[in-house]
């Protein structure tokens, strides 16, 4: 971890051509059994496995993203979803990049787990690499961490079919994953099942009744294990630390 490096440490390491890894989260609910920092915790909790596997400093993540949506995320209706404007976001992952290559860091890897992100960090990348334009830097975007999971893998986590990552919110996969990294802050006792009434191809806004589920939960979480969590941790962290391998040489 970064913050608990001396800045001669960082110095040091960043000279040695380690890379660093910005964990991307949101403060949102995830239901009544999973705590608001679950995106974050997950995500951090990867980026510590791939610093483990590669030459890769782990930062202080970013504890909030943008704005809830009501389709994959339940919306901003919850008390504790607290987001950040689109501009607000792309401006913190701007100044982090310009930051981290300011420090000597020419490897960089913004690791995201919040869906909504998604184009806001991407965003803050490219423009933190035009105000730098230094050709020896590189930055790996990674928007979802499961998409380096084959779909055999997928298939055998899920007991009926796939119902898509964008209804995955506190469901199999992060309960799963919670149970397996920070099972001490599950509440066991009110992991339940959940669907909104409808859940449309497209946005309305503001986001009718009926397409937001009650607790939050807009899948089954009753279908996430231990195991489940451990094999899948264990999948994301390799699949990133090869992709890390491959593009930086690591």
């Amino acid at each position: 971890m970064i913050s608990e490096m001396t800045w001669q440490e960082l110095r040091d390491a960043a000279a040695e051509d380690y890379g660093v890894i910005l964990a991307v989260g949101s403060n949102e609910q995830h239901g009544p059994h999973l705590p608001l920092a679950t995106d974050t915790l997950i995500a951090l909790a990867i980026a510590k496995g791939v610093a483990e596997r590669t030459r890769t400093l782990v930062a202080t993540p970013l504890y909030y993203g943008y704005k809830s949506k009501p389709l994959s995320g339940g919306g901003q209706g919850f008390p504790g979803t607290i987001s950040l404007r689109g501009a607000t976001l792309v401006s913190l992952v701007r100044d982090l990049i310009c930051e981290f290559i300011r420090s000597g860091f020419k490897k960089i890897t913004v690791l995201n787990h919040h869906m909504e992100n998604t184009n806001f960090t991407y965003e803050g990348i490219d423009l933190a690499m035009r105000e730098v334009n230094d050709p020896s830097v590189r930055v790996i975007s990674i928007d979802n961490p499961y998409a380096t999971i084959d779909q055999k893998a997928i298939a055998d986590m899920f007991p009926e079919d796939f119902p898509g990552w964008d209804v995955e919110h506190a469901a199999i996969t992060e309960t799963s994953l919670m149970l397996a990294l920070y099972p001490e802050l599950v509440r066991r006792d009110r992991i339940a099942d959940d669907q909104a009434e409808r859940h449309p191809p497209y946005d309305m806004i503001p986001a009718p009744p009926d397409t937001i589920p009650a607790s939050g939960v807009l899948y089954k979480a009753t279908f996430g294990t231990l195991e489940k969590g451990k094999n899948l941790y264990e999948m994301v962290v390799e699949g990133i630390s090869a992709a890390i391998r491959r593009e930086f040489g690591d």
